[in-house]
């Protein structure tokens, strides 16, 4: 049985959430989130305070409650405060530059990539070998960050590539002859 789903959510101030048809919506100052309810789960909204429980007894009932509850944690927080994600370039000659709703990135290829941000991410460049991606929807960010990690993943001889911030990545040890 989940026990996540039974801690209730309260909404802090200057955060309004609102259901209707099926579809829960979650408005702060950084923007406004929507999420489509399950059917198993059933959300009460009583004095800023968001509750969660499972229509049926069922197992798997539960499991969407405390899920449809973790969700619901990230928007709240996401237009509330935002969520930030930190890439580092490593390598001779990687280069990052943020340009609008565009990444420029110089990854060692023969050509560069320009990367365009989807609605709702917005990137900075600190510096030439770091970027800051932030949005108040943790899984978009989430996937954004993925994707320009794709476009060159740390390589395990030299380290070189994009990583997340604070990521480790293990070294093996050269060919010998």
């Amino acid at each position: 049985m989940s026990r996540i789903a039974k801690a209730p959510i309260v909404l802090p101030k200057g955060v309004e959430a609102q259901i209707a048809n099926g579809l829960l919506s979650v408005k702060g100052s950084k923007g406004t989130l929507q999420l489509a309810l399950n059917a198993n789960v059933q959300i009460v909204n009583e004095d800023n305070t968001l509750k969660f429980s499972a229509k049926t007894e069922e197992r798997n009932a539960m499991a969407h409650a405390g899920t449809a509850r973790a969700l619901v944690q990230n928007m709240v927080t996401g237009v509330a405060k935002g969520f930030e994600r930190k890439l580092e370039l490593v390598g001779v000659g990687y280069r990052a530059k943020a340009q609008g709703k565009t990444v420029n990135l110089v990854l060692g290829f023969s050509h560069p990539i320009d990367y365009q941000l989807p609605e709702g991410v917005t990137a900075e460049t600190p510096s030439q070998t770091e970027i800051v991606l932030k949005s108040a929807d943790r899984q978009l960010l989430g996937q954004v960050a993925a994707e320009l990690r794709k476009f060159r993943a740390p390589e395990p001889y030299k380290g070189k590539g994009v990583r997340y911030s604070g990521e480790q990545v293990y070294r093996k040890e050269a060919k010998k002859k």
